[in-house]
């Protein structure tokens, strides 16, 4: 099978590996990949959304499996779907919102696949009421290391350890996903403004069972008494009789837009602290104090940055380091503490969500649990920037709290036994599925999983 050598890197473009890229086209070419990937391993990659190097493998082959891309069957009296692990959730949405059909959780991009959500076990704007991606998968087909296709159901150590594993029990082919039915393609969408960090909680604590989808945009520049100043946003699927009648005659249509690509080439430096400021400033200013009921499009909603092709470019060639992290309920004075932290340090990020997630899921390193996650963008060539997360991981951890693997450049790895309690159970089971450590990536190495 044919493998160039390429520069691989993820989202955001801070440590570029070169590594021999495959692309199978058949489930027996991706067992032939795995069977010949070498002395230094594989690891399956999508279409590239993860921020960090979970997808990179220095000297080593990457499988590109958005070859891999058919969809076997829809059950469109049942809600469920078989496809492969290639597929993309923003194809899933192109064949399955006209049967009335939802995926049943998306991230900020429906540019992921099937195969990396399962994962790396994505969350949602809709956590608190629907869990991650995993809880909806029946079922998938995982290529392990000794060349055999399993079938592998919920509710075995197999499933939960490949549930957010970050591809490292194997090469997931095929998956089988329960839907989320809908009856229009458009979201009715809540606005309102909340003054500083505590009246945002306070709403979202109080209000969030009203809704099925939930996130805040919150300023991390905004000091003193408007520290954590946020626009919240809230909504669900808008039923049928709630669209106006021009709208009702294709109540189903998917049609998202597209903007022209960001530049290949932005000067350095342009999304610094004044740049960042003034777009909060006005980002927050044109929000509503209240509005209710809107009708926003699905991908306005959910996936604003989607119409924006190749968007992390924005940050120029130094890229980005995407931070998230959670901590638990009864845990507010760390997340305080730690936004305090971040706006008196002047962080430039103006792509920052608060989100209250709900029961956690059985993912042994699945990152949600029930609390607060704070995710946010920061330029990768700020100054001393490596030091100070490295302190914020600290407070978090000492919280009983977690960053998430998807989104990690540059944990340390003498923190990842706290914050994931069941990380020695997936050491056991990847040594004894896997001895030869035929699966691997920068994220594994650099961190020992």
């Amino acid at each position: 099978m044919p493998a160039d050598s390429v520069s691989v890197t993820g989202w955001g473009r801070t440590a570029p590996t070169t590594a021999r890229l495959v692309r199978p086209r058949t489930y027996g070419e991706a067992a032939a990949a795995v069977r010949e990937c070498g002395a230094r391993g594989g690891i399956a990659r999508g279409l590239g959304r993860a921020y960090g190097d979970a997808a990179q493998n220095a000297g080593g082959a990457v499988l590109d499996m958005t070859g891999l891309d058919r969809i076997h069957a829809v059950d469109a009296g049942g809600g469920t779907v078989l496809c492969d692990a290639g597929v993309s959730l923003h194809r899933l949405m192109e064949v399955l919102l006209p049967l009335g059909w939802f995926v049943p959780v998306t991230p900020g991009t429906r540019y992921v696949t099937v195969g990396g959500a399962i994962g790396a076990d994505i969350h949602g704007k809709n956590h608190h009421v629907s869990g991650s991606f995993s809880r909806h998968v029946l079922s998938f087909e995982l290529l392990t290391a000794d060349g055999e296709i399993r079938t592998v159901g919920r509710g075995t150590p197999l499933f939960d350890a490949t549930a957010g594993g970050m591809g490292l029990t194997g090469v997931i082919l095929t998956a089988t996903v329960r839907l989320q039915p809908v009856e229009s393609a458009l979201m009715s969408v809540d606005t309102e403004r909340a003054t500083d960090l505590d009246d945002l909680m306070a709403r979202l604590t109080t209000g969030d069972h009203r809704y099925r989808y939930s996130v805040a945009w919150i300023d991390l520049l905004a000091r003193g008494a408007r520290t954590g100043r946020s626009v919240l946003t809230r909504g669900d699927h808008a039923p049928l009789d709630a669209l106006p009648p021009r709208a009702r005659r294709h109540p189903l249509a998917f049609r998202p837009s597209r903007l022209p690509a960001a530049p290949a080439f932005v000067p350095e430096g342009l999304l610094g602290r004044t740049t960042v400021g003034l777009f909060n400033e006005l980002w927050y200013r044109k929000a509503p104090h209240a509005r209710r009921g809107e009708l926003q499009p699905i991908p306005a909603f959910f996936h604003p940055l989607d119409g924006v092709p190749h968007w992390n470019r924005v940050y120029g060639r130094g890229g980005f380091v995407q931070y998230q992290f959670v901590v638990g309920h009864g845990r507010e004075e760390t997340l305080r503490r730690i936004v305090r932290r971040i706006s008196e340090r002047g962080c430039p990020s103006f792509l920052a969500v608060l989100k209250r997630f709900g029961e956690g899921d059985p993912g042994w390193l699945s990152f949600p649990v029930p609390g607060w996650t704070l995710a946010l963008d920061i330029p990768a060539n700020l100054p001393g920037l490596g030091a100070f997360l490295d302190e914020l991981d600290e407070e978090v951890a000492g919280a009983g709290g977690r960053v998430y693997l998807a989104k990690d450049a540059r944990l340390r790895p003498e923190l990842l036994a706290a914050m994931y309690p069941r990380l020695g159970a997936f050491r056991s089971l990847r040594r004894e599925l896997d001895p030869r450590g035929v699966f691997t990536s920068d994220l594994s190495r650099r961190l020992g999983l």
